[in-house]
């Protein structure tokens, strides 16, 4: 079987050609021998080579219109693009085996399989992300419009509400325009024309300043922002400076709202052969592993009565892994619950 599988299309024709015409001769020579029949033996051998001729293309004929024909039709099928006539993939079917033929089906249908499930999957995204941008965007828009009714309705003229709900409405509009923003900023990401601006400076030194933008906020949690023992690395990076001071800021921000009272934000950086890889942790209530995942899509929320309580658009993570694979790295993140959460990525060194 293992053999029959690796003849080639012509071998085929010209095998079974070869079997029905020694068939044919046995029985042919059989009863001119044993029922000495008046013809000569060379009128004999002329009759074979004729034969063989008849049978070679009659076979070849019949297998072309009943097998081969029906093989040009699969591989016109599971072509994936049209091909010029003079280098389409069916010019070399006579020389393919019949093994080539079922590992290339095999192989398309594998293929197809695949990209039904990543079609489905897609679909499922989209699908999940229709309904999340929607609720994200009708939870500000809803609180704006019943602000903006109450007011209406009279309570612009009770100075105990008025400025409070207006104040109200604009922070909610504030925040409806944070996501509009934020999906803006993943699409510029997502286009292929979006260019990163690469240029050498010291993560550290980006790191400091962030600190010192979010030590307001880190205070009113008495969370203490620091660098990890031993990282006196100068960290010289290769990389567009503002993109990682957004994701920097980014992870920073995230890891004080969920930190512990009390707690510490630590940045680390090791040396990793030619890249830098950089750490932002956490010691707050962490996050359970079935959520990791999804950590970096749109809009998810671990937990989204407290998320939306702590602000933000819900596509910070999500703009953090664009910015990081638009420089052709990878962003990672651990976690135990109660004990907190580390997100890593790298970073190519300088050269110079």
């Amino acid at each position: 079987m293992a053999s029959f599988k690796n003849l080639s299309i012509r071998q085929i024709i010209n095998y079974t050609t070869i079997l029905v015409w020694l068939v044919q001769m046995s029985i042919m020579f059989s009863l001119w021998y044993f029922f000495d029949l008046e013809i000569s033996f060379s009128w004999l051998l002329l009759i074979a080579a004729g034969t063989f001729a008849i049978f070679y293309f009659t076979i070849s004929y019949i297998l072309e219109q009943l097998i081969f024909s029906k093989i040009k039709l699969i591989y016109k099928f599971i072509s994936d693009t049209k091909a010029n006539p003079d280098e389409a993939k069916i010019k070399s079917l006579p020389t393919l085996t019949i093994d080539n033929v079922n590992e290339d089906v095999v192989d398309w249908a594998e293929r197809k399989e695949k990209e039904l499930e990543a079609m489905k999957s897609l679909e499922v995204y989209r699908k999940n992300f229709v309904g999340n941008i929607s609720h994200e965007l009708k939870t500000p828009l809803f609180s704006i419009q019943g602000y903006l009714h109450t007011l209406l309705e009279g309570a612009i003229y009770d100075e105990g509400i008025n400025l409070d709900y207006v104040r109200r409405a604009a922070n909610n509009a504030e925040r409806l325009g944070n996501i509009v923003d934020d999906l803006e900023h993943i699409h510029r990401l997502e286009d292929e024309s979006f260019i990163i601006e690469k240029v050498t400076f010291s993560v550290k030194e980006l790191a400091k300043e962030i600190f010192g933008d979010l030590k307001k906020m880190a205070d009113q949690k008495e969370i203490n922002l620091k660098f990890k023992d031993g990282a006196a690395l100068q960290s010289m990076v290769w990389a567009d400076k503002e993109a990682i001071r957004q994701v920097l800021s980014n992870l920073i921000i995230n890891a004080i709202k969920y930190g512990s009272v009390s707690g510490d934000v630590t940045l680390s950086f090791y040396e990793v052969e030619s890249k830098i890889l950089i750490e932002v942790s956490d010691t707050g209530i962490g996050i359970e592993e079935k959520h990791l995942k999804h950590l970096f899509d749109r809009f998810y929320r671990v937990n989204s009565s407290r998320s939306r309580a702590e602000g933000g658009s819900g596509l910070g993570l999500s703009i953090v892994k664009h910015v990081v694979e638009a420089h052709g790295e990878k962003i990672f993140v651990r976690s135990t619950p109660e004990v907190g959460t580390t997100f890593g990525f790298t970073l190519p060194k300088s050269k110079s």
